[in-house]
């Protein structure tokens, strides 16, 4: 049988590892948060980015090349 002393250092040891688990557990949750905030600020960047080249005019070699659905009209029209 365990004595009372022995009993209370193990349950401390204990309360402490959990403690312990918690804190890095914390840690890494505070970590994976700004990650995704960080990819998500990322993505917000590429959308606009991909928005803004959906506008520009095509270019071929050095000419512009206006985007117009009547440009892609069949020759017989």
């Amino acid at each position: 049988m365990e004595q009372p002393n022995t009993t209370a250092n193990t349950t401390d040891q204990r309360l402490t590892d959990l403690e312990i688990k918690a804190s890095f557990t914390e840690d890494l949750l505070d970590q994976l948060d700004k990650v995704i905030v960080r990819q998500q600020q990322q993505i917000d960047a590429l959308i606009h980015e991909i928005a803004e080249l959906k506008q520009q005019p095509v270019r071929d070699g050095d000419v512009v090349v206006g985007r117009s659905l009547r440009d892609e009209l069949p020759p017989h029209f």
